[in-house]
């Protein structure tokens, strides 16, 4: 599976949790990290941890491997390690305090099939 298709499984696995404002950026450029960063946030902690899960529950169908996941426990930045790509999965304060959207300005944008 490429990596577009593995960021917009992904993407579709935090729509179906009700994740917001998700979007997804091209890194392939600008960093060695990964080749895409797919953002989001939930309202509450408990809202984080069922995107992230989701998105684990989507790509462990699919038999992709989830290299790691990190803040699961605490519910305000999960980072799903997907190898190419990097999910961050915010509360909605933490999301505004890091800002990763304007830190990666440079960035171009990735358009997200949802429906």
């Amino acid at each position: 599976m490429e990596a577009i298709d593995v960021l917009q499984l992904a993407a579709k696995a935090c729509d179906d949790k009700r994740a917001e404002d998700i979007i997804a950026l091209d890194m392939d450029e600008l960093s060695l990290v990964a080749d895409y960063f797919l953002i989001c946030h939930g309202n509450t902690e408990r809202q984080v941890q069922a995107v992230a899960r989701g998105i684990k529950d989507a790509l462990d169908e699919q038999e992709v491997t989830i290299k790691r996941m990190e803040g699961l426990e605490q519910g305000r930045w999960v980072l799903v390690d997907i190898g190419d790509i990097v999910c961050h999965v915010f509360h909605k304060d933490e999301r505004s305090y890091y800002n990763l959207e304007r830190l990666w300005g440079d960035a171009a944008p990735v358009s997200l099939e949802l429906e």
